[in-house]
């Protein structure tokens, strides 16, 4: 996308600036911006979003989120929103309401209104339009996802008809291309259990690979996460590629399988290109405060995988796993974590159902939503840049966006060294409540993780409550951290702290399967 070369300049001027400021500096200045950077004076300020299962997409200068149930925003800026209504928003009953009566509806389950799950929102380059796939959602996995088709987003969308289906059985199946996939009038039994290849067709992700071939990814817990080819001309299923029955790698109907299976959590799967490798999300555990939803990250040199995470750990479950979102398999991308930084009244947790965007100049920003430790099930959308490591992984930045990228070409090291707070995003814990549930006050958790206290001293030595050396790769942001015998790779980033804004220095880095950030003091 073509830029205004004054605006290219006005920008670097404006980071230049903003590098020259004391770190410390959050005062505010004209227009609602403040002196860290951040388009807001104040915290306060933000305009949320209560979107769930949130997906990014851009047009033009404008970021749209598309959620469950409906809810849109937009933005300039990805920290304030707004809402926005479409024809989809308000008439969805007369552009769903004949796909939903002829599969999802029960009696159990009769009203579509809370039953249109996580849609995912691309541009098919091929059709010269916008497209969404939206999550039909039914009882006993009987769910279908279907295609929708805009001119621009903002805009109202078109039905196409449906891409793949669940929870069919031989006296259903006529109303399926599920026969037409498989050659039979009999549904095999595999597709008739939940710890084989049963699954709910929720939660879509789209992604086109370096040969311009569509990929969808989708799926739920029960039989995995699955993923099959797209006909770029129709966004459709392409019928021309067929699949192997292989246990545990793909299925005839559905495809490659990329995650998950055998009952284990492990929904909302997402894919993004970056950094010399294709990176995997899915969360895992249950969707509620206390359930441990959380995000988990595998990669692949190919888009069929295999996924693995940092230790190797494929992707793909060969067993039951009791309670896999405590498991050692992923990278837990964040956690819910305790420091000066956050508002620990506050705190995230239940974080998930997120999407990536790559920007027109390279940025990677994941979009979750989140539930918070004193708000019950109410929750937001949070936005956080990716950065790269030296190893080639992504971690995600320790503050939310707003406003202020990452200098890739790295900080004056004088900047760099000091005392920090340090947080280990732990792999076997969630947030399970307060401590003492009668008071209110209490920011005593379950479940949370505490921030220690380090020094990077100047000589690349660590001191404090762990010990180590650091060290930074010149002219870039990216660094390296011993702690004991773990060695992470990560990168430097200064950012507006998420309590007040205040102007600090952080890194973010994986090591050993696990992510730590640094902020500060």
């Amino acid at each position: 996308m073509r830029r205004n070369p004054l605006v290219r300049r006005i920008a670097a001027l404006t980071a230049a600036i903003t590098m020259l400021l004391p770190i410390s500096a959050c005062s505010a200045l004209p227009g609602g911006a403040s002196s860290s950077g951040a388009v807001v004076s104040k915290v306060s300020d933000i305009k949320r979003a209560s979107s769930h299962d949130p997906t990014i997409a851009k047009d033009g200068d404008t970021y749209y989120i598309y959620g469950s149930h409906r809810a849109w925003y937009k933005s300039k800026d990805l920290v304030n929103w707004e809402t926005f209504s479409d024809n989809l928003s308000t008439d969805f009953k007369d552009i769903l309401g004949d796909i939903w009566e002829e599969w999802p509806k029960q009696p159990a389950n009769s009203d579509l209104t809370g039953n249109m799950w996580a849609p995912e929102v691309v541009y098919n380059e091929t059709m010269k339009k916008w497209c969404m796939y939206m999550s039909v959602n039914g009882t006993n996995y009987k769910s279908v996802i279907v295609l929708l088709t805009a001119d621009h987003l903002g805009g109202d969308w078109t039905y196409v008809g449906p891409v793949v289906y669940s929870g069919f059985r031989t006296d259903t199946m006529d109303k399926t291309d599920v026969g037409k996939v498989l050659g039979t009038n009999e549904v095999p039994t595999r597709y008739l259990s939940p710890g084989d290849t049963e699954i709910n067709a929720i939660d879509p992700s789209v992604a086109t690979d370096d040969n311009g071939d569509m990929w969808m990814t989708f799926g739920s817990w029960f039989g995995g996460l699955w993923m099959f080819k797209l006909d770029p001309a129709t966004g459709l299923r392409d019928y021309t590629t067929t699949y192997e029955t292989v246990p545990d790698k793909s299925d005839q109907y559905y495809g490659v399988k990329l995650a998950g299976g055998y009952g284990n959590s492990g929904e909302g799967s997402y894919l993004v290109h970056t950094n010399g490798y294709w990176y995997l999300f899915a969360s895992y555990g249950g969707l509620q405060q206390t359930a441990g939803y959380q995000m988990r990250m595998f990669r692949s040199k190919d888009i069929t995988g295999p996924y693995v995470d940092q230790n190797g750990n494929p992707a793909v479950y060969t067993k039951s796993v009791a309670n896999n979102w405590t498991s050692d398999i992923g990278v837990r991308l964040m956690a819910s974590i305790k420091w000066s930084g956050n508002d620990n009244t506050n705190v995230e947790v239940a974080q998930g159902g997120n999407s990536l965007l790559v920007d027109d100049d390279g940025t990677v920003y994941n979009v979750y939503h989140t539930r918070f430790s004193n708000r019950g099930e109410e929750h937001e959308v949070r936005v956080h840049e990716m950065l790269s490591t030296a190893d080639g992984w992504i971690v995600a930045a320790p503050y939310e966006y707003t406003g202020v990228k990452a200098n890739k070409k790295g900080y004056d090291k004088s900047a760099l060294a000091g005392d920090y707070e340090l947080v280990t995003h732990t792999q076997n814990t969630f947030f399970q409540g307060k401590t003492n549930i009668a008071d209110k006050d209490s920011t005593d958790y379950k479940g949370v993780d505490e921030a220690v206290n380090i020094t990077l001293k100047d000589d690349g030595t660590v001191t404090g409550d762990q010990s180590g050396t650091w060290s930074v790769d010149d002219g870039t942001n990216q660094m390296s951290i011993t702690l004991g015998d773990v060695t992470y790779q990560g990168a430097f980033d200064q950012l507006p702290r998420d309590k007040d804004l205040k102007n600090v220095m952080t890194f973010s880095a994986i090591g050993g399967n696990v992510c730590i950030w640094g902020s500060q003091k």
